[in-house]
């Protein structure tokens, strides 16, 4: 567009750069100059054009018309004028004149009017998106398609106004052609709009970049035609990866650890927003598994996992009971009939027939829930429990495929609630026969003062073999055992508690420690325990002396008086269950108020720390320790163990005491019992 200007002498006194493209006139070769130059009546003779030009826009203030003009070079075309007079305060007046030439105005009108009838007309989708896929033009027909006003559009991103389940292949496609990439023609694709949230369409795509056009702003232009009836193929494969998606992240999702509880609640999170919004998963109270079904009987449901995305009521509504009581004939009692998920209208039947409470009753009325879907959880041919999916009214009911859906969902569910409530009950059966194989109170001796300390390993559902013993013997001697079978489970509890009673009917026989722990070694090897450990140590108050004997087992430490700490790894010996090799025990003297330390691997190894670091560790905190025992006891755990530990502990801190001597000469050593030699006149064995 020209714009120049013209003063009441009719010299040009305004020239814009327009006007120089317009007619090819520098500013310096034209200001001043008559404006008849710029018409094809001028430059020799007064031009009528230019006299008339500005004498109607003096007298009328404004005139839109069109005349011949006249290049630098001498063509003559025809141009479109529109002036105006402008009068400064108190000076001359100027007319202003907007010229262009006429082909590229009925360009540009027919352009416009052409645009304004297609937008206007056109039964197919026409959109104009930015560069960040947001919306800034469309036409009538394409907000019909998506069910949702032009208005609604505007200034909105995409996915606001779709709902896609090509994993964003679709807007990687658009952006690809906004950055000016290859213009992509009758591409098919599904989706669902959220204006029409019931009903999936196939669409033919059409895209083009705007920022190819000249002087146009960038993003991205398109055109839309829904093809669903003619591909309904395409819209039944989006619909089948939409539930193929889902099952698929189910399957990640749920069963990742064997907990019932999180196992629920990760079907009730997997399920949401995608296919509900709002889930619980119930388990049945059978008096006995293998109970029939009678559905003229309540059924009592223990509710685990709940979750919903709706606002309040729908918050208290899942999570305000942990016990449900159906009454027959209700929903429940329909699906456990066929043994099928089912559907239902939540409406004053639905209400009538399957809430008891009024006031759950009135808070289910008031949720927004209006449809609700129940499969039930089928594993071993047994019902475990059911699982209950709701929706709003503003989405639409469950279909057909919906039912299929969660069916499978509830199926893949209860198997890994199924496996997760089996190995809890082993876990049950282990834990029991555990705490029943450990001893609750060890035995007291007037000369060994004792604290021990049992920490379970970290792992969800696994107990350990770690044992542990105080044994008292004739002559006011005292046994110390502490053990550690491989393995964790039923079997490793069993093995532990095998070996335990073992030792204690062998060390009441007054065996030698070495000969205990071969005795131990034969049961083993009966038994099939292929690999254990045991520490056996034996007290004689009256010498003060100490014999021990090790089948594989990490080395007791002695805490003397003094502060300084002492390992006594001279007999380590072989795991029991090897055979084949020889045990033996040595001798040692323990000063009155000295402190032995059994324990077990789990409290000196670790992931990412060394055993010999951990031994070393273990001798730091006992050389640094005072109070009582039980005091270091604790303070030991919770310097080594700064975490729950991957394996089962086992620590047993003993401080001995000596016997009194005689009263006087051949007296008995005092102590419960003083029969016989002492064991402690016996030769060392080396």
């Amino acid at each position: 567009m020209a714009v120049f200007g013209i003063d009441e002498g009719d010299l040009v006194c305004y020239w814009g750069p327009g006007a120089r493209d317009l007619f090819g006139y520098d500013s310096t070769a034209v200001l001043s100059k008559p404006g008849a130059v710029l018409f094809a009546d001028g430059p020799h003779a007064p031009s009528g054009s230019c006299a008339r030009l500005t004498e109607r826009g003096r007298t009328r203030g404004y005139w839109r018309g069109r005349l011949t003009a006249r290049h630098r070079d001498g063509t003559a075309f025809d141009c479109g004028f529109r002036v105006f007079s402008v009068t400064g305060s108190g000076g001359p007046s100027v007319v202003m004149i907007l010229a262009s030439r006429s082909d590229e105005l009925d360009r540009v009108k027919t352009n416009l009017a052409f645009l304004d009838a297609l937008f206007e007309t056109c039964p197919i989708g026409l959109v104009m998106f930015d560069p960040d896929l947001r919306y800034v033009h469309l036409n009538q027909a394409l907000a019909d398609m998506d069910g949702l006003a032009i208005e609604a559009h505007i200034g909105r991103h995409m996915d606001e106004i779709m709902i896609m389940s090509d994993g964003g292949e679709y807007q990687r496609m658009l952006r690809a052609v906004s950055r000016g990439g290859a213009p992509v023609v009758g591409m098919l694709v599904g989706m669902r709009p959220r204006g029409h949230p019931d009903r999936d369409q196939v669409r033919s795509v059409s895209f083009f970049p705007l920022s190819q056009a000249v002087g146009s702003r960038p993003g991205v232009g398109g055109l839309m035609v829904d093809v669903t009836d003619r591909e309904q193929a395409i819209l039944e494969a989006t619909a089948g990866r939409r539930r193929l998606a889902l099952l698929d992240g189910a399957s990640t999702r749920i069963g990742t650890t064997l907990d019932v509880v999180r196992t629920a609640q990760e079907l009730v999170d997997a399920s949401m927003p995608d296919f509900c919004d709002g889930a619980v998963v119930e388990l049945v109270e059978w008096m006995d598994e293998a109970e029939d079904f009678d559905p003229g009987r309540p059924l009592i449901t223990r509710r685990i996992a709940f979750g919903t995305i709706l606002p309040p009521p729908a918050t208290e509504l899942v999570s305000g009971v942990e016990t449900v009581r159906y009454p027959p004939g209700s929903v429940i009692h329909d699906m456990l009939r066929t043994g099928r998920a089912i559907s239902a209208v939540v409406n004053e039947e639905f209400l009538a027939r399957t809430v008891l409470i009024e006031s759950r009753a009135r808070l289910l009325a008031e949720s927004g829930l209006a449809c609700v879907l129940v499969a039930p959880l089928i594993a071993r041919g047994t019902v475990q429990g059911i699982a209950m999916f709701g929706r709003s009214a503003d989405r639409p009911a469950f279909t057909r495929e919906d039912v299929s859906l969660a069916g499978e969902l509830a199926s893949r569910a209860a198997i890994c609630l199924d496996n997760a409530r089996l190995y809890s009950r082993v876990q049950d059966i282990a834990l029991t026969l555990q705490r029943a194989l450990l001893p609750s109170v060890l035995a007291a001796s007037p000369y060994a003062e004792v604290a021990h300390r049992y920490v379970p390993g970290g792992r969800i559902t696994e107990v350990g073999g770690d044992w542990y013993d105080v044994i008292n013997l004739p002559d006011g001697r005292v046994g110390l055992v502490v053990g550690d079978v491989m393995g964790h489970g039923v079997s490793a509890a069993a093995a532990m508690g095998r070996l335990r009673i073992t030792t204690k009917a062998l060390a009441r026989h007054e065996r030698e420690p070495a000969d205990l722990l071969a005795e131990l070694d034969a049961c083993a090897q009966e038994a099939g325990i292929e690999l254990a450990t045991c520490l056996y140590i034996v007290y004689d108050p009256t010498s003060g002396r100490a014999r021990v004997a090790s089948a594989g087992h990490p080395p007791p430490l002695l805490l003397r008086p003094d502060g300084t700490v002492e390992t006594i790894d001279d007999v380590l010996g072989v795991p029991l269950g090897v055979g084949g090799f020889p045990f033996r025990t040595t001798e040692i003297e323990l000063p009155g108020n000295a402190t032995l330390a059994l324990y077990t691997d789990g409290l000196i190894e670790a992931r990412g720390r060394d055993i010999e670091a951990g031994l070393a560790a273990l001798r730091t905190e006992l050389s640094g320790a005072s109070g009582s025992l039980e005091v270091m006891a604790d303070r030991i755990l919770a310097s080594l163990l700064l975490a729950p530990p991957a394996d089962d502990t086992v620590l047993v801190l003993a401080r001995v005491r000596r016997a009194p001597p005689p009263d006087g000469p051949g007296a008995q050593p005092s102590g419960p019992s003083s029969r016989g030699a002492h064991p402690g006149a016996r030769s060392p064995v080396k």
